[in-house]
């Protein structure tokens, strides 16, 4: 029966000329490879190297031999190689960054499909930082950055939307958002409780600015709740209304929970990126991860 460990170390050694090499390189004693060595000659039934003071020297039957098997074996070698490294990439630690009021619609999607992750919560600058040094290995983030030592691909666009809760009565803004009075539109979100993830209002003003041309709106949060997905999530026992990503009102909007108040064609979206450093070892992940991330935002 053939025994591929044997070609293996006949390899090394041909190559060596040395049995003690030989069994550093793999990793054995050399007595293992000498007793491997006698046994595939005796399976050949051949002598297959000459022993020196200094070493060993092929024999003519193992210069055939080497011949013969050294192609297939290389073959055999590099698919088994790449079974490691793909078996690496489903198993290992993979760290993740994301934006604390993203992860809840789009990093948790990835712990069904990895075995272990360590997610860190950062903005977009920090997150691109942190994979370009290589503390972490994937980003998810919303802002494009382009270098020699890292990957990116799009997945998706996500944009902001105006969400409220179950018992808001949207009539009094119905007909003013289908003419587009915008004054009209402006007065009855101005008078509305509001929450927020963030005391500066970010998506707010976004909002003003793109679909009223204004750059201070005259909001004033009721309730600021530091995590995105949390606020909406208190809206849920409460009354209010709030400015989110539309990947994250989707899950309430969804189970019925809240209401989508206005998606205004008016406000552009933002591309959502996937990140990574130059590392064959990711590629197996990253193509996961991207499929999830696509799969949640289109």
């Amino acid at each position: 029966m053939v025994n591929l460990e044997w070609y293996r170390t006949f390899k090394s050694v041909y190559k060596n000329g040395n049995f003690s090499l030989a069994a550093k390189e793999l990793f054995i004693s050399q007595p293992a490879v000498s007793q491997q060595i006698a046994m595939l000659e005796a399976h050949v039934g051949y002598t297959l190297f000459n022993r020196k003071s200094k070493g060993v020297e092929p024999t003519e039957y193992a210069k055939l031999l080497n011949n013969l098997i050294i192609e297939a074996l290389d073959r055999l070698e590099n698919v088994e190689n790449g079974f490691r490294a793909k078996a690496f990439n489903a198993n290992r630690l993979i760290t993740v960054g994301i934006s604390r009021h993203l992860f809840n619609s789009l990093g948790r999607v990835l712990i069904s499909k990895f075995d272990y992750i360590d997610f860190s919560f950062h903005e977009s600058e920090l997150l691109f930082e942190l994979v370009n040094t290589k503390k972490i290995d994937f980003a998810i983030l919303t802002q494009k950055h382009d270098t020699f030592d890292t990957v990116q691909t799009k997945v998706g666009t996500i944009k902001p939307v105006v969400v409220g809760s179950r018992d808001i009565d949207l009539s009094g803004l119905q007909h003013p958002i289908e003419i587009q009075h915008n004054n009209a539109i402006e007065q009855w979100l101005n008078e509305q409780i509001w929450y927020s993830h963030d005391a500066r209002i970010p998506h707010v003003k976004l909002f003003w600015l793109h679909v009223f041309d204004k750059k201070r709106p005259t909001i004033v949060p009721n309730y600021i709740i530091p995590s995105e997905f949390e606020m909406l999530s208190a809206m849920v026992q409460n009354s209010g209304i709030a400015i989110s990503w539309n990947c994250n009102a989707k899950f309430f909007i969804t189970q019925g929970t809240l209401q989508m108040v206005w998606d205004s064609a008016k406000m552009p979206g933002t591309d959502v990126y996937l990140l990574s450093g130059k590392n064959e070892h990711f590629n197996t992940a990253f193509k996961e991860i991207e499929t999830e991330l696509v799969k949640i935002l289109q």
